[in-house]
Formats: C-alpha cells, structure tokens, sequence
C-alpha cells in the first residue's frame, strides 16, 4: 500500500496543465469495438482506471499501438469473444468499475456482452438496471448468474424503439447510445445525460458515420447503420481535476494558472467555486486563481439564508467536486451545506478532517454542514486513508494547507484517477513526497 508523506503550510506557484478526462476516457475507449478500423485517440490520462481498460482491450483482441505521449491507436478488427467467459476477464472485469460500458459495443457488433459486477469506488450503490432494461428495450435477452455475479445480453439484431430513462445515468446514457448506433431503425432515448464527455463521445461515433441528433439535449435520436469506420478523437481535460486545482490554490493562498481548461465546458464549476468566495479570472482559455490572502467569503442566498451547494445532473453540478469543495469551505467565512444528492457513503471521510480541526457538522449520510475557520485557526497534519479518488485529493488539499507533516495512505485510490499527481505537486512548489 502506497503512502503520501506532504510537508503542509506551503504556498504555492506557478503553472499546472489538467490531464485528459477520466470519465471520457472510460466511454472513448469501449468506443473503438464498434469498428473494425483503426481509431486513433489523444489526450489519454495515464492513469490507474484507463490503463486497466486498455489492458483488458488488449486481452479481447484489440490491436493497440502507443504512438506519444496520451496517444494511442486502436484496431479491433480481429475481437476473441471467448475471453469474456474466462475467470482472467471475471477477475480483471470486476476490479473496473467503467467495464460496464463494453458491454454495449459488443452486444451492438457481436451480438452478446457480458461483464462481472465492477468494482471501483466505495462511494455508496451504482445501479446497473439503467442500462441493462435500455438493452432489454432494444431486444436484448438479461441473464444473470447471482453465484459469480455475472451479467450478460444477447441478441441476434437489435432494434430500435422509444425510451424513457428511469435515471440520465451518464454511464447507462453511453452504453445504450454505443448498443442503438448499430441497431436496425430509430432510437429515442429521452431523459439522456447530457454532459461534455457524453457530447464527445456523440460527436465521436457521428465522425465514425454513426447518426446520433440532439447532442447536448437530455432527447437523443439515433438512426441505426450498418457499421462504423475510423476516426481521431481528442478529449476534454479533466473538469474534476480542474475542480480540484482551483480548490488547493485557495486553501493554499496560492497564485496559481490552470492552462487549457476548455472553459465553455465547465458548467457550473467556476460559479460553485465563486459562490464560496473563491476568485477566478479568465485569461484565454486558462483560468487565473489570485493569492486569496484575506481569505474568502461564502456568498449566502439573497434573502440571508445559508448557501447550499447540491449536486445535479448536468448543467448541474458534478458529484465527483462536491468532496473538493466540502475541504475549500474549511476555510472560508461562513457556513454552507454541502448536500451530496447522489451517493450516501461519500461524505463518510468527513471524519478524518474533524480529526485535523475542520468544523464539520455531518447531518446524514447525504449532507454535511462546515462552519469555516476564515483561516483563524489552521488545520493540523495527521495520518489518513483514502477512501476513494475524490475524497483522497480532498484530503491532500487539506494536508497542504495544514501544518506539520501528514500521511495519507493507501495512494493507489488516487492514483486511480490522478496522473503523476506528486511529480506535478513539486514542480508548483508541493512539499510531497512518495513513499
């Protein structure tokens, strides 16, 4: 098990560039069993969760080819549909939670998916039903195995039909859009996500010769062909991480420039950021964070009340920056409700920044209340464990912006989905330390 050892109470300087997007990367990727020509991809993060899909691309017969740095082609033109009934795949499967999402390209082009429960974060239950009665509704055949936890759909020719999503399920979205774009007919998928990397990956399978309408509306229409070709695709940098850059340069009172953020896609990030007091400045397609050396304010409702930031589906608010912002309010002056609508464990670290002097009041399993310390009082190291991606660089933050030496153990979570994240802390002034 991996550990971080941060010397905390430094402020920091300089330029960081955002990595290529985690959650794209997941969709993007199970994209290319759609073609049997060669798919060429930018901007990969190489990070934990992507290299384990690429691997398990290369276990079903993907021909992949490492052309730079994030740059990777893919041909798979030559798929073994028996790996996916093997233990090593049932094993490999499991331990990926955006596995889930090959199962629609490969019911699509082949005509049978199958994949074991997938593992991932311990953030709180991720239904699958969303995606799987989208293959239903196409005319997939469900079977389940409840003694290996293993799913799998069969059809000889999907067809195309009407749905109304019980969720806009961003994962269940991807991988019915991947299933309808090479069935017979018109799908309509109604209360689709709708978000940035859902929109690439349309626009993606549009460039493939795929007829996907209604790009960035929660009504997607799908006119069914009979194959998809080649293409390049680019993708997003990471808005989490962006999310995560901007909260650790106000924790910090650094002066910090966040390059290539591709702002037009934030949503409502920079505005979440601004409501707790937090300035930001667009400079060209960067984001200027200034030295908040008086601190922030949370700017509370109109009528007085006490600000709450919630998650949403998008435009909404992401999930996956609540536990960031959480950690900046530690500091600000005011109270907020942080309200994680979503997943019912992922609050559950709260307890570890109790520990370092944070005033947290942890209401339920869904909202907690922070009263901020207007940096009177400063947070104190500790030793801590990961629990999952988000939860782990929000206690990083607070491990920078803390004084004394702290310890955060079991780093692989973050490293899940946070490319060389310690060699691009030092090279901004990050006292941190791999051990």
């Amino acid at each position: 098990m991996g550990t971080f050892r941060i010397e905390g109470g430094h402020q920091l300087h300089g330029e960081i560039t955002p990595q290529g997007a985690k959650n794209e990367a997941l969709q993007i990727l199970c994209a290319v069993l759609l073609s049997a020509e060669k798919i060429t991809i930018n901007n990969i993060p190489d990070i934990v969760d992507v290299n384990k899909l690429i691997s398990l691309l290369e276990d079903l017969g993907v021909k992949i080819q490492k052309k730079g740095k994030g740059t990777y082609t893919f041909k798979a033109d030559d798929i073994n549909l028996d790996y996916l009934q093997t233990d090593q795949f049932k094993q490999d499967g499991r331990g990926l939670r955006g596995s889930i999402m090959l199962v629609g390209p490969l019911l699509a082009r082949f005509g049978k998916g199958y994949i074991p429960k997938p593992g991932g974060d311990k953030i709180g239950r991720r239904r699958l039903d969303t995606h799987f009665e989208g293959f239903i509704k196409l005319g997939a055949k469900f079977r389940y195995n409840r003694e290996e936890y293993f799913y799998g759909v069969e059809a000889d020719k999907l067809k195309g039909t009407y749905m109304l999503l019980d969720e806009a399920s961003v994962t269940g979205t991807a991988n019915i859009v991947m299933a309808a774009v090479l069935a017979e007919g018109t799908t309509t998928i109604y209360n689709a996500a709708c978000e940035p990397y859902l929109q690439q990956l349309c626009k993606m399978l549009n460039r493939m010769g795929a007829k996907i309408s209604g790009i960035g509306s929660n009504l997607l229409t799908i006119e069914g062909v009979e194959s998809l070709g080649g293409t390049e695709h680019t993708m997003l940098p990471d808005m989490i991480e962006i999310g995560s850059w901007i909260g650790l340069a106000a924790m910090t009172k650094s002066e910090l420039t966040i390059n290539d953020v591709s702002w037009d896609d934030l949503g409502q990030i920079p505005n979440a950021f601004q409501k707790l007091g937090i300035q930001l400045e667009r400079r060209g397609d960067d984001i200027f964070i200034p030295k908040h050396e008086n601190g922030y304010e949370v700017q509370n409702y109109i009528d007085g009340s006490i600000l709450t930031i919630a998650d949403a589906p998008w435009p909404g608010l992401t999930p996956d920056l609540l536990s960031i912002l959480l950690v900046v309010a530690i500091q600000a002056k005011g109270e907020v409700v942080i309200h994680q609508k979503m997943f019912e464990s992922r609050l559950f670290f709260v307890d570890k920044l109790i520990d370092m002097g944070a005033k947290i009041i942890l209401c339920d399993p869904h909202r907690a209340t922070v009263i901020g310390h207007n940096f009177q009082s400063t947070l104190k190291a500790t030793t801590m464990v990961s629990p999952d991606i988000r939860a782990g660089v929000s206690l990083l933050i607070a491990a920078l912006s803390a004084k004394g030496t702290s310890t955060i153990n079991n780093i692989e979570q973050i490293d899940r989905g946070y490319e060389n994240i310690d060699e691009r802390l030092r090279a901004i002034g990050a006292k941190i330390v791999r051990v």
